[in-house]
């Protein structure tokens, strides 16, 4: 294995994102190879690459392509052989990964709670009557429509920063981010307030950071397996299972969580129209190793109940 190292003569190079929270992954996924396998910080390189989601901040993710935006420049790079690994946000990843590319690696899961961030006292239900509130998650519009249906919901796009100086600017009341991106860039000043998952589940996979490499790369694979977290891979395997059947993009509102107690998955799920004015949920239980199938299997069964054109709201 030592012969395989990178080192400061040939650094293994870590593409991602740019946004201060795609840094922060990367530096931390860096940090644990770092430790893992006792080499300096120039044994790596992180690479930033443009990705077409960042670049296009004008319109909604589902006018301009879904997921695939924040991945597709990176997986390209991937491919060439300009990077050895690629860092991502799990939320933002397609269920299928190009072909010669894998994603089996994930660090460990951060909180996967949203927090309500308003600059002014009180949460969802204090909010006045027509109150706007800005986010770019369609799940996160449909959760607060279902429950506010008297809100104004505006689309909010842009990195952790971005949407704050939104909130200063006036631009809306309120608005949701992700617990786990504001716990990685320590940012404690920020008046957020944690919504529990029993409120508004999370989109599949929030909190987690996955780790994509080419599937040849043996070396790098050998590595990897060093800072993997079994148990996020477990959870994540039923939730990405259930996104999956239900062919979720952009477009879908859909939460999901999976929880691991002992040997047993108990995977919870939801999809809603797009207004809110409908929600289906349902949740079950399986054993670890029949996670995937205890995704498939849940979803299935919400598409039952919902029926055809469910989503066309």
């Amino acid at each position: 294995m030592s012969k395989s190292l990178p080192s400061p003569a040939s650094p293994l190079r870590i593409g991602t994102r740019g946004s201060p929270l795609a840094l922060a992954q990367a530096h931390e996924t860096r940090s644990r190879l770092m430790a893992a396998f006792d080499l300096p910080e120039d044994a790596f390189e992180i690479v930033v690459i443009k990705v077409t989601g960042d670049m296009i901040q004008d319109r909604a993710l589902k006018e301009i392509g879904g997921k695939g935006l924040f991945t597709r420049e990176i997986e390209e790079a991937l491919l060439d052989g300009s990077i050895h690994i690629a860092v991502h946000s799990m939320k933002d990843m397609p269920v299928e990964q190009p072909a010669g590319l894998i994603l089996n690696t994930y660090l460990p899961r951060e909180d996967v709670r949203d927090a309500f961030v308003s600059l002014g006292e009180g949460g969802i239900t204090d909010l006045p009557e027509g109150a706007t509130v800005g986010t770019s998650s369609l799940r996160r519009r449909a959760q607060l429509l279902h429950r506010r249906p008297d809100l104004n919901v505006v689309e909010f796009r842009g990195n952790v920063q971005t949407r704050l100086r939104k909130l200063a600017d006036g631009v809306a009341s309120a608005t949701f981010l992700a617990m786990a991106g504001l716990n990685r860039l320590n940012m404690t000043d920020v008046p957020r307030r944690p919504i529990e998952v029993d409120e508004m589940l999370p989109a599949v996979a929030q909190g987690a950071i996955g780790i994509e490499r080419r599937i040849d790369d043996t070396a790098t694979a050998d590595m990897l397996a060093a800072i993997h977290d079994g148990p996020t891979g477990q959870r994540l395997a039923a939730e990405r299972a259930f996104l999956s059947a239900l062919d979720g993009s952009c477009e879908t509102p859909i939460g999901g969580l999976a929880v691991l107690e002992g040997g047993t998955l108990h995977l919870r799920g939801e999809i809603l129209r797009t207004d809110g004015s409908r929600v289906l949920a349902d949740a079950a239980d399986a054993p670890v190793e029949d996670g995937a199938a205890l995704g498939t299997a849940l979803a299935s069964g919400l598409l039952k109940q919902a029926g055809p054109g469910f989503f066309d709201a």
